[in-house]
């Protein structure tokens, strides 16, 4: 293929422009806002609801993204559970700041997160590990995540030898380079599309210990 292939500038998805957002619409705080519209997803029956993009950026300010699943969010912020030792984890730990999308575009929603990363505590990942199928435990000590392998069969030999390992163990703790990291929101944005581009959007927004402001932003 030679030359540029030209994207078309499709319209609005769902039912943007009979809703929409207005200041009205929303809640006190971020959470509840957010708990409202996650609900809206789950009821509306979309596929990995739970679903968001994380971005964050190595040493250098390099970005990188990759979908990711949400397994618990609170005021606090959100939680997701990963290999510390990951690309993800290296870089989430190493320069602790990341972003989140939530692409909830069958609804014409999108949310989207900035803030600092911390880890949970331990006893935190132990709970939710031990939630887990023991498949997926067994797969956490099986897979180097993100480190280069030779081939199929050199994660179906360590997956052979890690259920050997724990054979009659139940539950399997978790790996010590495995765990949850909390992204402490340093600003929410919900973004409601409507037609011509114009779309709503209003950002939560931190401006000190327990303060916040919320904003409308221009689409």
């Amino acid at each position: 293929m030679t030359g540029d292939t030209a994207v078309p500038d499709v319209g609005p998805v769902g039912n943007a422009e009979e809703k929409g957002l207005s200041r009205a619409d929303l809640a006190a705080d971020w959470c509840t806002q957010f708990d409202r519209w996650f609900r809206d997803v789950a009821a509306a029956g979309l596929p990995e609801p739970t679903a968001m993009v994380l971005g964050t950026a190595d040493a250098a300010g390099r970005p990188s993204g990759r979908t990711v699943l949400l397994k618990r969010y609170d005021p606090a912020g959100f939680v997701f559970f990963t290999n510390h030792t990951s690309r993800k984890g290296t870089e989430a730990l190493a320069n602790p700041y990341a972003s989140l999308v939530f692409p909830w575009f069958a609804l014409g929603r999108q949310v989207t997160v900035t803030g600092s990363v911390v880890p949970v505590d331990r006893a935190e990942t132990e709970a939710y590990f031990a939630s887990r199928p023991r498949g997926s435990q067994l797969g956490a000590w099986t897979s180097p995540q993100s480190q280069v392998i030779p081939d199929r069969n050199y994660l179906r030999e360590r997956q052979r030898e890690v259920a050997e390992r724990f054979a009659g163990t139940d539950p399997i703790p978790p790996p010590p380079h495995w765990g949850g990291l909390r992204v402490v929101p340093e600003a929410v944005e919900f973004w409601q599309g409507r037609a011509n581009r114009l779309h709503d959007r209003f950002r939560y927004r931190r401006t000190g210990p327990g303060d916040w402001v919320v904003e409308r932003l221009a689409p």
